[in-house]
């Protein structure tokens, strides 16, 4: 079944917040409201901040807003709660159980949320989505923040048409993405590319949060359409 959630035409931006709740509040409102722009409440965010930072976020932007919980398991419960603070997309690890993967799918269909499996430590990701019931809205190719400087650790574009010969789901791209690997990702494919904001002394990449992050979001839309 196609995508309904977002477009597979159009080529989407996740900027993602991964530090606290007055970080969001100064920066949010600065950038452009874009129906191309998803924002990201971070796994370290939501544990700093739990489902009043998804509220926070939510009160700022009006459009998608992408909890990362990386649920593992209890998914209906996880989902009904990020649901609950205004979130409109979740995510949980492709190495969860593959029953934990299919209630999770399910109930974001019938919440209306878009369901994102990242494949985070995933050799396989078509192994993976060929056990389950129903595919998800979006696949998260995924280099983690800690493999990064890792030599030889990259995103791994060669499962995209991989999932893409069998599944309609979207793909995401996340990991240490700058402008470069923007252009890369949609070069090989991918329909969503995530970009995280970094702190100046931070030895990850993404836009750096003494920057202006609005001009540069600009520029990742530009680079991506």
């Amino acid at each position: 079944m196609p995508n309904q959630i977002f477009d597979d035409k159009t080529r989407y931006l996740q900027i993602a917040f991964n530090y606290d709740a007055s970080m969001v509040m100064r920066i949010l409102p600065r950038i452009v409201k874009s129906e191309r722009i998803l924002i990201e409440a971070g796994t370290p965010f939501i544990k700093r901040e739990g489902l009043n930072g998804i509220r926070t976020i939510r009160n700022l932007w009006r459009g998608h807003l992408v909890a990362d919980t990386k649920t593992v398991d209890g998914a209906l419960g996880e989902v009904d709660m990020v649901h609950s603070a205004g979130a409109t997309a979740a995510t949980v690890l492709g190495s969860s159980p593959t029953e934990a993967l299919d209630f999770f799918i399910a109930h974001c269909a019938e919440l209306k949320m878009a369901s994102m499996i990242d494949m985070l430590g995933v050799s396989d990701p078509l192994k993976v989505l060929m056990r389950l019931k129903q595919p998800p809205d979006v696949v998260v190719l995924h280099r983690g923040r800690d493999e990064e400087n890792t030599r030889g650790k990259v995103i791994q574009y060669r499962h995209v048409n991989r999932v893409h010969s069998k599944f309609d789901a979207l793909i995401s791209a996340a990991g240490g993405v700058d402008l470069k690997e923007a252009r890369s990702a949609i070069f090989n494919g991918a329909n969503i590319v995530v970009v995280n904001l970094v702190r100046p002394d931070d030895p990850w990449g993404g836009i750096r949060t003494d920057s202006d992050v609005a001009g540069i979001a600009r520029q990742f839309l530009e680079t991506i359409e």
